[in-house]
């Protein structure tokens, strides 16, 4: 019988894990790869990783394509870049062992995520690293039932409604569905029986977000009432939040709990910064967050 689920608030244990240490190097902070798309298809992998950097990832490298440098590098200044153009290219960097968590969908291209994902989760692959998977990384694992036996116990999945309805169609068919006896299959049964599908922590994104590990572990992070977040509903909102996700795993935590110290600093960004959000203000309304936590 699983315990009931935890309400993610305001804690001191989260607040501790967040807190940096004063003698770290910034290598100690992690280092998070964020993969992304070619040109034109630069943006969210851009909004991710200056979601990583800011939440306190010691350094963040956005793997590009060549032919999408120039237009990267343009708009980028505390973010590195490295050309990865394709699969070799991405075995290469993660020669590089510091290099301690990725991020994958966000602006990718469904065929480029494949691509990554086989490395990454294939037979004969690289040394399996925390990573978080959102877009377009979700729904290439939607069509490879062999990528998705391959997923690990330190990824992170990120679905929406409509991915988490491509990954696990059978369970999201009995969420909609009206109950003939008993009580409803609910949002936090269904994200429960996806990770223990699934082998790892899946956060169901929605104004009732649900998290849950495989085994059984569950959280809700509510931005409903009087915690209500109505300017998340803006695109990008959720590519940040992979790369906050990236960079808490960077930084060492746990799935689990960066999956939900991210999605509770999402919501306590849209709610500092008010109307008129874009995603754009999400990691930059970071350090105001930090500040009133203590950090």
């Amino acid at each position: 019988m699983f315990s009931q689920p935890r309400h993610i608030t305001r804690s001191a244990a989260m607040i501790d894990l967040l807190r940096k240490r004063p003698e770290a190097h910034k290598f100690d902070h992690g280092h998070a790869l964020v993969l992304s798309g070619g040109p034109g298809q630069t943006g969210a992998a851009r909004l991710a990783a200056r979601g990583a950097l800011r939440i306190g990832a010691g350094l963040v490298t956005l793997g590009v394509p060549h032919s999408a440098q120039m237009e990267v590098a343009s708009q980028t200044t505390a973010l590195m870049l490295t050309p990865i153009d394709d699969a070799d290219g991405l075995r290469s960097v993660l020669e590089d062992d510091r290099i301690n968590a990725l991020c994958l969908g966000p602006g990718m291209g469904v065929k480029r995520a494949a691509e990554a994902l086989e490395v990454l989760l294939g037979e004969g692959g690289v040394k399996p690293r925390p990573t978080t998977l959102d877009a377009d990384a979700l729904t290439a694992l939607a069509g490879d039932a062999a990528l998705f036996g391959a997923l690990h116990d330190r990824c992170v999945l990120t679905p929406h409604g409509g991915e988490f309805a491509r990954l696990f169609p059978d369970i999201a068919k009995r969420l909609r569905e009206e109950p003939m006896s008993g009580p409803a299959h609910s949002k936090v049964d269904a994200t429960r029986e996806a990770a223990k599908r699934a082998g790892c922590t899946v956060l169901f994104k929605g104004p009732d977000t649900v998290i849950a590990a495989p085994d059984g572990r569950c959280a809700i992070n509510a931005a409903q009432y009087d915690r209500a977040a109505p300017w998340l509903a803006t695109a990008g909102a959720g590519d940040v939040l992979a790369g906050f996700i990236a960079g808490l795993l960077a930084r060492g935590f746990a799935p689990m709990q960066a999956a939900q110290a991210a999605a509770w600093l999402h919501v306590e960004c849209a709610r500092s910064f008010g109307p008129g959000l874009i995603a754009e203000d999400l990691p930059e309304e970071l350090p105001r967050v930090f500040r009133a936590l203590g950090l």
